[in-house]
């Protein structure tokens, strides 16, 4: 993306964690100059005082943009130290979860342009995927400018409406743990069928992630590639006959996991 103005005026990063230095590394290796970049985090990590950046230093008077992405706890003692820059022309980003745009409105002020963003863990890695959505405040270039600061760290996608922000999270947001259980679950059960641990581990993480790549890449839907490797009266049929049970298998199992985490995302937020 072009950082000319963001260069000029000023990033600044209200939170460095594991989510923050993702996007740190991302943007800085697509030439956003560590010199623009304003860090305010308590503790910032060996990596983040080598790149260049400033560290708890005087903000920028007007920066671009300020990133928000402090523990959801922590968003009514971080953002006193960033409410003079509210209701001006600086666009803020929030990736903390559950935090509704009002809250920000609140504490930043009515006429400020915010986006709230959920983003999931596997941008640690690059492989991402964000939703997004702006408030009234936000026009299509803080849109645009938004994507292409969060695509730093992987996909990103529009919502119409901040009440699906809570489906998002139960999806996208918590998804990776459900996948990251599966992977613990298929190594357990490939054990109990004589397996070394190692080998069950390798075998369940490597399926997951190849899986994974391809039902990403292949232009073949999801559905059709289970069919695809699915002989008639073969082994994978015999599984999912297990796991597609439409009492006990993933459907109706995954449908209320996801109703759980959707419920909880609202709870969090009201």
């Amino acid at each position: 993306m072009d950082f000319s103005e963001i260069n000029a005026r000023g990033l600044v990063l209200l939170g460095c964690g594991k989510m923050g230095s993702a996007m740190l590394a991302g943007w800085l290796s697509g030439g956003l100059a560590p010199g623009s970049v304003t860090v305010m985090d308590p503790a910032p990590s060996e990596w983040v005082r080598g790149t260049g950046v400033a560290t708890n230093a005087p903000l920028p008077e007007a920066p671009a943009v300020v990133i928000i992405a402090v523990k959801p706890q922590m968003i009514g003692e971080a953002l006193p130290a960033i409410r003079a820059l509210g209701n001006g022309s600086t666009l803020f980003i929030s990736v903390a979860a559950g935090t509704p745009i009002a809250r920000f409105e609140e504490l930043l002020g009515a006429q400020s342009p915010v986006i709230r963003a959920m983003p999931n863990t596997p941008a640690a890695v690059g492989r991402g995927i964000t939703a997004l959505i702006g408030n009234a405040q936000v026009d299509e270039a803080g849109l645009a400018l938004g994507e292409g600061l969060l695509a730093a760290v992987g996909q990103t996608v529009r919502i119409e409406d901040e009440a699906q922000m809570d489906a998002v999270t139960a999806v996208s947001g918590s998804g990776p743990a459900y996948v990251f259980h599966l992977i613990e679950a298929m190594a357990a059960a490939g054990e109990a069928e004589g397996l070394s641990p190692d080998l069950a581990l390798t075998l369940a993480r490597a399926t997951v992630a190849g899986a994974g790549a391809l039902a990403e890449t292949a232009g073949e839907s999801p559905a059709q590639l289970r069919i695809n490797v699915t002989s008639p009266k073969g082994t994978t049929e015999a599984a999912l006959g297990v796991l597609m049970d439409g009492g006990r298998g993933f459907p109706p199992l995954l449908r209320e996991a996801v109703a759980a985490a959707a419920r909880r995302s609202r709870e969090l937020g009201a």
